[in-house]
């Protein structure tokens, strides 16, 4: 079984890995966990014993499919977590991940089973990402960045890049949530920043915005 700081390290390599289709180096997975090389070397070394990596010096980290499922399952309490937060503790959805950072790491099988069934089995946390299953399998999701839809195209808001408070308050202020259309007015080449249409009212898009907002074409 692993360690809190064992499962923090296999979620980062997950992330890394675009969801374990490529391997990670070490200076990334260091990066990624604000810490040493030498740190994540050292951990490193402890999940390859324990067979939740493959490592090839120089060629970098890959997970088993223990570990796969061991990061996934973190994942999996970590959005159950911030669904029960957000809809049955009315939290707002900048507050709910440093709270999931801490309940994800909670080993209870059957309270993950009880929890996804008393949210109806939601394939969805509060920023739009995925719901990993119960058997450890990743839904697809079909989305694309805000910057990448064409002039006069609708879209409607489906999840964010960034799930930081501060870019998640940016977002409450300017009345921008899961479900909300945008239609992109024009593009301005100079700066990349977008003329876009929400809630009837035109505004402004800049280019970090848009790089970081999910949508579906409508």
């Amino acid at each position: 079984m692993a360690t809190l700081s064992e499962e923090n390290y296999l979620k980062a390599i997950f992330h890394l890995s675009k969801y374990d289709k490529t391997a990670v180096s070490t200076n990334a997975i260091a990066q990624k966990m604000e810490t040493k090389a030498s740190s994540a070397t050292d951990m490193i070394k402890k999940l390859f014993e324990k067979g939740l990596i493959d490592y090839q010096k120089y060629k970098g980290v890959k997970l088993t499919e223990n570990g796969r499922l061991a990061a996934v399952s973190v994942i999996r309490k970590h959005r159950l977590w911030e669904v029960f937060l957000v809809d049955k503790l009315r939290f707002s959805w900048d507050e709910v991940h440093e709270v999931a950072e801490q309940l994800e790491h909670i080993k209870s099988k059957k309270l993950t089973r009880e929890l996804d069934a008393f949210l109806e089995f939601p394939t969805e946390d509060p920023h739009g990402d995925p719901i990993p299953d119960a058997n450890g399998n990743m839904p697809s999701s079909q989305k694309l960045l805000l910057a990448k839809v064409k002039q006069l195209q609708r879209c409607i808001c489906v999840g964010v890049k960034d799930s930081t408070p501060k870019f998640l308050q940016y977002l409450d202020k300017h009345k921008i949530a899961l479900g909300t259309e945008i239609t992109v007015l024009s593009r301005e080449s100079y700066d990349e920043s977008m003329a876009v249409k929400i809630n009837n009212i035109q505004r402004s898009i800049s280019k970090e915005v848009a790089h970081n907002l999910f949508v579906k074409i409508s």
